[in-house]
């Protein structure tokens, strides 16, 4: 059985992959920037208590698994952190900030992932009359 989470309100169990790119799909997550990026990204999911169970870059984009409280939402994390990570790489890493009029698009990819398979719910939920 998967460990769930709770806060005052309700227990959950609520995983994302996200994945999101730079502006232009340019490679730019690399070398110093690419270990700065995953260090910011540990630090905003640590003030917001998301769990990050994996992270990857690749030089143009970046894969998050991440589990977050669905009250706080993931639309918020992913915007958090896309925020702060870019305000902060382009600060620190000129190069970006020549290159690139923001650090990432707009868009993402979310998925959630985990728990019981669709048909398994389906079942779940029709039998409860006959329970």
């Amino acid at each position: 059985m998967d460990k769930f989470k709770s806060n005052n309100n309700i227990v959950f169990s609520s995983k994302y992959h996200v994945v999101w790119c730079p502006k232009y799909r340019r490679s730019v997550i690399v070398g110093d920037v690419e270990l700065r990026l995953k260090q910011i990204v540990r630090e905003v999911c640590g003030e917001l208590g998301a769990e990050i169970i994996e992270m990857e870059t690749m030089p143009d984009h970046i894969h998050l698994l991440v589990e977050v409280d669905p009250q706080f939402g993931i639309h918020r994390l992913v915007k958090r952190i896309k925020g702060r990570s870019s305000r902060l790489l382009r600060q620190e890493f000129k190069s970006l900030k020549s290159r690139l009029p923001t650090l990432w698009t707009n868009s993402y990819f979310v998925s959630t992932v985990g728990g019981a398979p669709l048909a398994i719910i389906k079942q779940y939920i029709e039998q409860q009359k006959t329970a």
